[in-house]
């Protein structure tokens, strides 16, 4: 930051904002649902209201597990026009949440630093924009558990990865939420980016484009990369925080952190291994997740006839 510019401090429970007229990227148009953004409410509600989480988490498992009783003696649906749509809905929301939420991370970067992007809740406690879609992910990761729906309905392999990916963020994201952690501006961006491309893929593939599988590996090798990155930038916070440097991130929620993305990138590398390794040099993945779904269903019925 240039040393002539003129800084004011905004009062808050955590480490000191810095804010000058660059704080914020110059969005080129804002809409009055960004603008009229108040985060406070909001936290001040997911507060409170956070362990509403598990009663999401207990109806999703007992859809899912009761579906895949319900459907074990029943034909497969297709349902090819709704999962178009559904992937297609997700891709959108995804895409707009990456434009609207990455350019404030750059712009903090490359303004105030890495430590910043880390350590200063800027992202939501300042910027309105990033701050509104921040509010609209935690949010929509209820929605997406209907991923698994159509697993079941479709009759599909169920994975362990892809329930306990989806119970976990849920649980994490709105439980995080009310104490507005700082890493979450990278956890954030990196997730709508890859769901981005994911979900955009996906609704291709429902529309029948044949998409190369190298896209797919591409996809996945993200994920992976997500996971990496993801460690990273909680582990930094974490060591700032044990260090005595001001950063807001508990240090029980960055054990908790680094748990889940430890876990996550040893599920999605043995998932890695497993379907695009030696062994699988003639298959396609044919689960489905919030980072996984199915890429050949071909080869899943030539399976099926086999056996």
């Amino acid at each position: 930051m240039d040393p002539t510019t003129t800084v004011t401090t905004i009062p808050g429970d955590g480490p000191s904002i810095q804010e000058s007229s660059h704080i914020s990227p110059n969005y080129s148009f804002i809409f009055k649902f960004e603008q009229s953004f108040e985060y406070r409410e909001k936290r001040e509600w997911m507060q409170t209201h956070w362990h509403e989480a598990f009663y999401w988490v207990a109806v999703y498992m007992l859809i899912v597990f009761g579906g895949q009783a319900y459907m074990s003696n029943r034909p497969p649906f297709k349902l090819r026009r709704t999962l178009t749509l559904w992937n297609l809905s997700l891709a959108l929301f995804s895409i707009a949440g990456t434009l609207r939420t990455v350019p404030e991370m750059l712009h903090v970067l490359n303004n105030f630093g890495f430590y910043h992007t880390v350590c200063n809740p800027s992202y939501v406690e300042v910027t309105r924009v990033s701050g509104f879609w921040t509010w609209m992910f935690a949010l929509s990761k209820v929605p997406e558990l209907g991923d698994t729906i159509f697993i079941v309905l479709r009759k599909q392999n169920l994975i362990f990865l892809h329930w306990y990916h989806h119970i976990t963020v849920l649980i994490f994201t709105w439980y995080t939420y009310g104490q507005h952690i700082s890493p979450a501006r990278w956890y954030i961006c990196m997730n709508y980016l890859v769901h981005s491309m994911m979900y955009t893929y996906y609704a291709a593939r429902a529309l029948g484009f044949k998409v190369p599988r190298k896209l797919a590996m591409v996809i996945t090798s993200s994920q992976i990369i997500q996971m990496v990155i993801g460690c990273f930038v909680t582990y930094y916070g974490y060591s700032k925080a044990t260090q005595g440097v001001a950063c807001k991130l508990p240090v029980s929620t960055a054990k908790l952190g680094l748990i889940m993305y430890g876990s996550y990138f040893v599920l999605f590398a043995h998932f890695f291994v497993n379907t695009y390794g030696i062994k699988s040099n003639q298959k396609e993945p044919s689960s489905s997740t919030t980072c996984i779904k199915t890429v050949n269903q071909q080869s899943v019925k030539e399976k099926a006839k086999s056996q």
